[in-house]
């Protein structure tokens, strides 16, 4: 799966351009100005056509030449619109990568199989292939870009940290529900445990992420949180 699971090309995802709810507002409004949804109301309506079109050509633009390729002159080029539709949606390429790699993300990373190992080996799982796609390319750039730009860090926080925690806490609450691992716990560090390594592999590029190390990341952290049978 490492090797051939492609975000891009997968039918499913370019179905779910647009799951982004209010983010999708937050990575449009990043100029600091009103509401998109209320200037779309005094203004030309959105065209979904065109959101489709930009991040598809982002998409393959990160997996062909990486993040420092991507500018919005090269992406309004490769989809024949005019720059200022691209500027209007979005102010800076960082605010333009970061939602089209936010639309190939999966929605929950941690669903519910009935065993807290399994969840949480799906939910480093759907962390390894989103690093093996847009994400891997993206990221270490858009980490670089968010020391100096608070705006993009707290998208990037809210849209990518925040939402992947969520549904790991929820996985952690039904499993100690079910008696897996004692309560009590920091569900907090627990994540980190869980998360960490894998990131740290994407940016320092030392070893491959794949679903084996996953798989061993997940049984290290529950075994940190194994029941006291003592």
């Amino acid at each position: 799966m490492f090797s051939t699971y492609d975000p891009i090309y997968d039918t499913e995802c370019m179905k779910k351009f647009h799951p982004l709810g209010d983010r999708s507002s937050s990575l449009h409004d990043a100029a600091g100005e009103e509401p998109v949804r209320q200037r779309a109301i005094r203004g030309r309506p959105k065209d979904a056509r065109i959101d489709h079109e930009v991040v598809l050509a982002v998409l393959n633009s990160l997996k062909g030449k990486g993040y420092r390729h991507v500018t919005i002159d090269r992406i309004a080029k490769t989809v024949r619109r005019a720059r200022t539709s691209l500027y209007r949606r979005w102010p800076n390429k960082r605010l333009l990568v970061a939602y089209a790699v936010l639309n190939s993300l999966d929605a929950e990373p941690a669903p519910d199989r009935g065993s807290l190992r399994e969840d949480l080996i799906c939910a480093v799982d759907t962390l390894r292939q989103a690093f093996s796609g847009p994400l891997g390319q993206a990221l270490p750039g858009l980490i670089a870009d968010m020391a100096h730009d608070p705006r993009l860090a707290r998208i990037i926080r809210e849209a990518v940290l925040a939402r992947r925690r969520v549904s790991m806490r929820n996985a952690i609450l039904r499993g100690i529900a079910r008696g897996e691992i004692r309560d009590g716990i920091q569900i907090d560090v627990l994540i980190d445990l869980l998360t960490a390594p894998c990131y740290f592999r994407l940016l320092f590029g030392h070893a491959r992420i794949t679903r084996a190390f996953g798989e061993t990341v997940v049984d290290y952290a529950l075994r940190a949180a194994a029941l006291d049978t003592g």
